[in-house]
């Protein structure tokens, strides 16, 4: 009976042991296209959608979804679903500006900090600690105040608010390259300190680089969209996600969905951020890979060998 059994019944989803050291497993494949399909939308906003993002309509005010506007239309009359890929493009934008940003001034300073050590590390090191006693939010809020509302300004601040992260990981793997071998041969042949820490060191650290990277993208999706709920942001008209949560939750009970879709766009790709940098660390670090088992290694042999 249990035989019988048990040729019907197998391991939930859940159950299964997850597959370890590779790159494109299911979450990893759902989190891509997920990510794909929301930047080709963005991209191509004036092909997907027949409307504009600022074109009103005030015969047409909240309305709820239909045929003609498929998320509705907010308090003025425009597409709801024409400003969310708008507003994707926007926030997309700005939070890889706000990452590309923190790259350009900590991976220098991580790689300088890591790689001289002494005076230069403790200078580099006590900026960083000033930086990060602040809460990130909070200092972000100060340096837009300072800098003036405006996306320019967001970009800015949060761009700063991340580099002492960036610059911490940098050095702390700087400190473990520059004392392998590679490096002693490099110095040894004569190669200058600048090409040895971009040509030899960084190119070694990128696999975690990248990793914090994606993080720091998901990171900054959401806090442009705080900054931009709060209206130290973009300014209207012009479409961005957090912007369009602070203004739809004032209708909440007319069309729920001008808060609703900004939201879960907003959740969806953070998560499928998330979802992307977990598959990419567990791909480079070594550690989190699973060897395959002696039976597994024996199957894979007859495979190839009845091949």
């Amino acid at each position: 009976m249990m035989k019988f059994a048990g040729i019907f019944w197998h391991k939930p989803l859940f159950q299964r042991k997850k597959q370890e050291g590779v790159l494109f497993t299911v979450p990893m494949v759902i989190s891509i296209a997920i990510l794909a399909l929301l930047i080709l939308c963005c991209i191509f906003a004036p092909i997907v959608s027949p409307y504009s993002p600022t074109e009103q309509s005030m015969s047409e005010t909240l309305a709820l979804p239909s045929a003609r506007h498929l998320l509705g239309t907010d308090r003025v009359g425009r597409d709801l679903l024409t400003r969310l890929f708008y507003g994707g493009r926007t926030t997309l934008l700005n939070a890889l500006g706000v990452v590309a940003l923190s790259v350009v001034i900590g991976v220098p300073l991580g790689l300088v900090s890591g790689y001289y050590g002494g005076i230069v590390d403790t200078v580099i090191g006590r900026i960083c600690d000033v930086v990060l006693s602040f809460p990130s939010l909070l200092l972000a809020f100060v340096l837009v105040a300072g800098l003036g509302r405006g996306m320019i300004s967001a970009v800015i601040a949060l761009g700063i608010v991340y580099v002492p992260m960036l610059t911490r990981l940098v050095r702390s793997l700087t400190l473990v390259e520059k004392n392998k071998t590679y490096v002693e041969a490099a110095t040894s042949i004569g190669y200058s300190d600048t090409r040895i820490m971009f040509v030899h060191i960084l190119p070694n650290c990128i696999s975690t680089i990248s990793v914090q990277i994606t993080l720091d993208l998901a990171y900054a999706i959401l806090d442009l969209a705080s900054l931009s709920f709060l209206g130290l942001g973009v300014q209207p008209p012009t479409a961005d996600w957090g912007a369009m949560l602070d203004e739809g939750r004032n209708y909440l009970l007319q069309n729920p969905f001008l808060a609703l879709a900004p939201g879960i766009a907003i959740i969806v790709t953070v998560v499928s951020l998330n979802i992307f940098s977990d598959g990419l660390h567990q791909y480079f670090e070594p550690i989190q890979r699973k060897l395959p088992s002696f039976k597994q290694v024996e199957r894979r042999k007859k495979k190839k060998a009845a091949a």
